[in-house]
């Protein structure tokens, strides 16, 4: 069997078609898209491009509002730093709001704040990993200048109500700016920022079957911040250096493809991501769903093999190459549980057996049949050199 991959949370391949829209400009079309002359207009006139095709696939109207950044976490630095270094101050105006379940990329930022001199508040969820909005809101005090709440988590699935969030932060308090990490919602689900009371949005390009190392951030007209990127006037002077065309390109074809082909994610690629899911949950005596939110992702799921190593599962699962991943990408050298499924209270006895299957449009149902048959199997070779052999006797392993 090739290689079966169910790891699409972590990246994903580029889209032949982006490939081929990108190519002109890795070879003839290579000018410099600040430059004055005629070659350089066509690289120019690309971005241009890029950026509408951007606009559209997140419900904006002006696409003037679309940054081009290297990845998300430069967008999440860029909102996130940039909203405390324009708004904030230590004295009254120190206050900042996410959830436990954020991404490194925003939780990093979030602590170094906290070095600084700010005040952070981190809001719990459920055990579905659920949000609730009023215990949000009940955090907000009159020194709060951020509120910061993720698309859909990267690790579960669970999407999370931001346009609601971002009506009653307003509500509250107009000038508290509201950044959404979009990164797991893009391409997966519907966007459309335009009416809505968001501030800032990220995406990144590697997520959505473009390449690796191109990202963007929607700021909404009005909003003001500091530059993370210094040195230049390019992207209206909000985001310094020389333009990626062949890679901003690229991103804007994927962003082209992924909303044409959002019906066939809600669809089949739910279809598949659920057939796996329940293949594995009626197979396996010691799996259980981590997330049972209605309102999750199309593509991912996260099961926990009680009593078994996530590690092991998945060197075993590669030896059959099937990959997965036991979390987030960018903490996949720590050995330390996830802060997601701990953030959810998962039982001590399936926390560190965690597992994330994430498909795509790409996932073939012969890929997914695959997988059905050979994760069970792979839970009953570890179950029956594990050191809790009376825990999965009890459970019928």
């Amino acid at each position: 069997m090739k290689n079966v991959y169910l790891d699409n949370n972590a990246t994903t391949r580029i889209d032949d078609k982006v490939i081929e829209k990108m190519m002109p400009y890795l070879t003839d079309n290579y000018a410099n898209p600040s430059s004055m002359y005629d070659t350089a207009h066509v690289c120019a006139n690309a971005i241009e491009e890029a950026r509408c095709q951007v606009a559209d696939f997140l419900g904006v109207k002006n696409e003037k509002n679309i940054i081009f950044t290297s990845c998300a976490t430069e967008s999440a630095n860029t909102a996130i730093k940039g909203v405390v270094s324009h708004y904030g101050n230590k004295e009254t105006k120190n206050h900042i709001i996410t959830t436990q379940v954020e991404h490194p990329c925003v939780l990093s930022v979030y602590e170094n704040l906290e070095k600084k001199g700010y005040k952070a508040t981190y809001v719990p969820v459920n055990e579905n990993g659920e949000l609730n909005i009023d215990s949000l809101l009940s955090k907000i005090t009159p020194e709060t200048i951020l509120v910061s709440v993720m698309h859909a988590n990267n690790e579960t699935g669970a999407i999370y109500p931001v346009y609601d969030i971002a009506r009653e932060v307003k509500k509250i308090n107009k000038d508290i700016k509201v950044f959404v990490d979009g990164v797991q919602a893009a391409g997966k689900i519907p966007i459309e920022l335009e009416d809505t009371d968001i501030d800032f949005y990220s995406i990144s390009g590697h997520k959505f079957h473009a390449p690796k190392g191109v990202g963007a951030l929607y700021v909404k007209k009005g909003n003001l911040f500091e530059p993370l990127m210094l040195g230049g006037h390019q992207e209206n002077s909000l985001r310094a250096g020389t333009q990626n065309t062949p890679y901003i390109v690229g991103l804007g074809e994927a962003a082209k493809l992924a909303k044409e082909n959002l019906t066939y994610e809600l669809t089949e690629v739910k279809r598949l991501r659920d057939k796996l899911e329940n293949g594995i949950l009626s197979s396996v005596k010691n799996a259980k769903l981590n997330s049972k939110s209605s309102q999750r992702v199309p593509n991912t799921t996260n099961i926990g093999f009680e009593y078994i190593e996530g590690e092991l599962i998945l060197l075993y699962l590669n030896e059959l190459n099937i990959n997965a991943s036991s979390g987030s990408a960018c903490t996949s050298g720590s050995l330390d549980p996830s802060h997601v499924l701990r953030a959810q209270k998962v039982p001590f006895t399936s926390l560190h057996g965690s597992i994330r299957f994430s498909l795509s449009r790409f996932t073939t149902e012969e890929e997914v049949d695959y997988a059905i048959k050979n994760v069970p199997e792979v839970i009953k070779k570890l179950a029956r050199i594990s050191p809790f052999q009376d825990e999965l006797k009890a459970l019928g392993l």
